[in-house]
């Protein structure tokens, strides 16, 4: 501290508005100017990884959900692939592909949620309206899948928990073709609006070369002109068949991060359209019976077969001795589960690596020497989520 600084400590949040749910942000100020920030999290730690020691390897799928609870569906596919790859199965083309259509319609839903929270952050309430009539949409598809609108489950360990509905394709081709038009009615709004420019313009930079150094990932660190990207850098669920673009910022700043994310619903929407255009036809479910339950259609109601489902849905499988890591593209950036197995039917040790986590380590980073304001729109440019940070 300089002769003339006269620093104030003060506490911003926890609250809704502006921190994003149970953040604690004790900010050093020198009138209105950043001196320091310090993040304070635990309020919400849920104990996810010590619960997954006492859950089988399919009842901690449930657990998964709440973590990025406004993406579950990805949560549910990094933990099954690590799984999967402990277990060495191979997964259906048709699985794969609602895999991928599913997390990408997923992906819409959560930065229309981040579009809408963001901009109401700071002051523009007009498109959290047009935001969710969307993702209500997208909410609609979720409950024809999966019986839910939030906390899904559907995907599982050896492919996915049903076939796709009836109905299912033309209601997802009717969202993607008119969801180009809705975007922009987004870009309207904001994009060129003059108060939002300054408000995001040359705040919150993160040079490139910082941004790998404190590990950033997804959109906050591709606003900074990286172009890393788990489905295109490490393809998983057939990516790779998937024609898309990985836009990247160049400045690293909050409006850098935003026109990343837009330009990502765009292409998630594109890879959607691929996914049903050429869906392929098969099973949706792997064909290990000592692993996965079978496909409903395939019990034929003899007592023997019966059985078998029931215990693998109660008792849990038993994978080999090991450890595994997989990581996902989730919509927030880089999502990772290492499992340890010792060869029970419950994981031995379970660690995950959320995004919202690692991203949030570079606030610092971002705001020393902005003003008090330009901290609400450097949190809302991350897009964190408290589940996955107090996991």
């Amino acid at each position: 501290m300089t002769e003339t600084q006269q620093v104030m400590t003060i506490n911003m949040g926890p609250q809704h508005p502006s921190t994003h749910g149970v953040l604690r942000l004790l900010l050093d100020l020198d009138g209105e100017t950043i001196v320091k920030v310090t993040p304070h999290i635990g309020y919400l730690h849920r104990g996810v990884e010590k619960l997954a020691e006492h859950k089988t390897y399919h009842q901690f799928i449930t657990l998964t959900d709440r973590l990025d609870y406004l993406a579950p569906l990805s949560n549910n596919l990094g933990y099954v692939l690590a799984v999967e790859k402990l277990l060495d199965i191979e997964i259906p083309k048709r699985a794969q592909y609602i895999r991928v259509l599913l997390c990408e319609l997923t992906r819409i839903s959560s930065h229309l949620l981040w579009f809408a929270t963001h901009a109401l952050d700071l002051g523009a309430m007009t498109a959290f309206f047009y935001c969710f009539r969307e993702r209500e949409t997208i909410n609609d598809l979720f409950e024809m899948v999966a019986g839910a609108r939030m906390n899904l489950s559907y995907i599982r360990i050896g492919g996915v928990a049903r076939d796709l509905p009836e109905g299912f394709i033309e209601k997802t081709r009717e969202f993607v073709n008119t969801f180009p038009s809705k975007l922009k009615e987004y870009e309207t709004l904001l994009t060129k609006n003059k108060i939002w420019m300054l408000r995001t313009k040359d705040v919150g930079i993160i040079s490139a070369e910082d941004a790998i150094n404190y590990g950033l990932s997804g959109p906050s660190i591709r606003g900074s002109g990286v172009k890393w990207d788990v489905r295109k850098a490490e393809p998983y669920s057939s990516y790779e068949e998937f024609d898309f673009l990985v836009p990247v910022g160049k400045n690293g700043d909050v409006y850098d991060r935003y026109i990343v994310r837009v330009e990502e619903m765009r292409q998630s929407n594109e890879i959607v359209r691929q996914a049903i255009d050429i869906l392929p036809k098969g099973s949706y479910m792997a064909d290990a019976p000592d692993i996965t339950p079978p496909p409903k259609e395939d019990i034929k109601g003899s007592m023997e077969t019966l059985i078998h489902h029931f215990k693998i849905v109660t008792e849990g499988i038993c994978p080999p001795v090991g450890e595994v890591y997989a990581s996902i593209e989730a919509p927030k950036g880089e999502l990772g589960y290492y499992i340890v197995s010792d060869g029970t039917k419950k994981p031995y040790r379970v660690k995950i690596r959320p995004p919202s986590f690692v991203n949030l380590e570079a606030l610092q980073k971002m705001v020393v020497g902005r003003l008090l304001a330009d901290v609400v729109a450097v949190v809302g440019s991350l897009d964190i989520v408290l589940g996955e940070i107090d996991r």
